[in-house]
């Protein structure tokens, strides 16, 4: 099998995430943020993650194929939610601060998706609108940001560590992980002890990097 991704996008990290706990036999395949062209004519829209299964058919939208690469062998092992609530509640929480950290700073570590300068300027102006402020701005206002990161960090005491539940994970941890770890590339955050047990447990688990060692 085949999963097309961008490593920076949240939605593709879950994906990444059951590949890795299951070690699948997945290959990565970066796409360029820009060629939309790559993903409509897989799945006949322009999103992200693409699987192409094994019988070389594709299939998009990353709850389903999370669903699928975790079924495939007949031993599906993730547990359903149990926190909706209180992960309605972090992403309220997130919402004025992680896009503000996290844009800027794609376009300032080395990410397989923006190999070439018009990825990069695709993104840029696709990304702009959806914020107040230039990405410019928003990254000179970093520690703005990072206060308010730093506060909704703290309201994420509630999560259980996986090596509390015999690393089970679960849709919970699916839903989580992918924003946690994304906010890695963000130097100068204050994580709550035992949010970045978490981080790191998953992350070993699943055999996804963090940012942790290219932070700005």
């Amino acid at each position: 099998m085949k999963l097309f991704v961008f490593d920076h996008c949240p939605f593709c990290v879950k994906a990444m995430m059951i590949a890795g706990l299951k070690k699948a036999d997945v290959e990565l395949v970066y796409l360029q943020n820009h060629d939309i062209d790559a993903r409509i004519e897989k799945v006949g829209a322009n999103m992200v993650p693409i699987l192409q299964k094994p019988d070389g058919s594709y299939m998009a939208e990353s709850l389903d194929v999370v669903k699928f690469i975790d079924n495939n062998d007949g031993n599906p092992v993730l547990t359903p939610e149990v926190h909706q609530d209180e992960l309605v509640q972090w992403a309220e929480a997130a919402r004025d601060c992680v896009p503000y950290l996290l844009y800027p700073r794609w376009l300032k570590v080395d990410l397989p998706e923006f190999q070439v300068e018009e990825a990069k300027t695709w993104f840029y102006n696709k990304k702009t609108p959806m914020l107040s402020v230039s990405f410019e701005q928003a990254f000179e206002d970093s520690s703005h940001y990072i206060e308010l990161a730093n506060k909704a960090l703290q309201t994420l005491e509630w999560v259980t560590l996986p090596s509390e539940r015999s690393n089970q994970l679960s849709y919970d941890d699916i839903h989580l992980f992918p924003m946690l770890r994304n906010l890695t590339v963000v130097k100068g955050l204050k994580y709550p002890t035992r949010v970045r047990q978490y981080i790191d447990e998953i992350a070993a688990l699943t055999s996804v990097p963090l940012y942790d060692d290219v932070a700005v």
